[in-house]
């Protein structure tokens, strides 16, 4: 078994609603390894999103520790928070998030302009990234001029393109046809066994849960483990 790339060590996590506080998880621990690919299932309001984004340091757990790499991120300020987002975290949802306005090459080098990067280096790293998808020959397309199957590509080269160890997929395949959908999971099997990129994926589908190595079930603020091919 690989080395663990993130920990959660008795996270908790509340959300506080006038006078009420409203528990999420309560103690919850988890490991996953580097190069894992984990679904994540359960219904809506047993915190899947809530996940993501402690995981991708987004939001901050009330209480317990977040390990990443070795390296508690659960203290660290927004600054560094920031920092380890754009260094570590690829990030990809269901409705893209691409901007209108500028091109498939122009929405992949977003996450580049947080860098040192120049601009050559910029443009080289489009370039691959838009290549790993199968997108180069619409580098200068804009997101009206692709389908939704060729819009999540651009969003998944645009999560790639620096290159993290981490990729964050909330419902990635909830807006596409099956045949799509299917693509789509696919591509982030190829991401995930040749490129070494560890995925948590929530999803509300059995089926597309089925692409990643194991499935855990989120309910009530716990996980239980379940074999989905059985």
């Amino acid at each position: 078994m690989s080395e663990p790339l993130i920990v959660l060590k008795a996270v908790t996590k509340r959300y506080t609603r006038g006078k009420q506080s409203v528990p999420i998880f309560e103690r919850l621990d988890m490991s996953i390894p580097t190069q894992d690919f984990v679904a994540v299932m359960g219904p809506s309001g047993s915190g899947k999103t809530t996940l993501l984004n402690l995981l991708g340091g987004i939001d901050k757990p009330s209480g317990g520790e977040i390990v990443f790499d070795k390296k508690r991120m659960d203290n660290l300020d927004e600054s560094k928070l920031a920092a380890f987002r754009a260094g570590n975290v690829g990030f990809i949802f269901q409705f893209y998030n691409l901007m209108p306005m500028l091109t498939a090459a122009q929405n992949v080098e977003l996450p580049l302009l947080l860098t040192k990067l120049g601009p050559k280096a910029r443009s080289e790293r489009v370039k691959t990234a838009l290549e790993i998808v199968g997108l180069s020959d619409r580098a200068r397309h804009k997101p009206s001029e692709l389908s939704g199957g060729q819009q999540q590509r651009v969003a998944i080269a645009r999560a790639i393109v620096s290159d993290p160890k981490l990729l964050l997929c909330d419902e990635p395949t909830g807006d596409l046809d099956r045949e799509t959908a299917g693509e789509i999971l696919s591509m982030l099997q190829t991401l995930n066994r040749d490129l070494g990129k560890t995925i948590v994926m929530v999803t509300h589908d059995p089926e597309a849960a089925r692409y990643a190595k194991r499935t855990l079930h989120l309910d009530k603020g716990h996980f239980s483990e379940k074999d989905l091919a059985a």
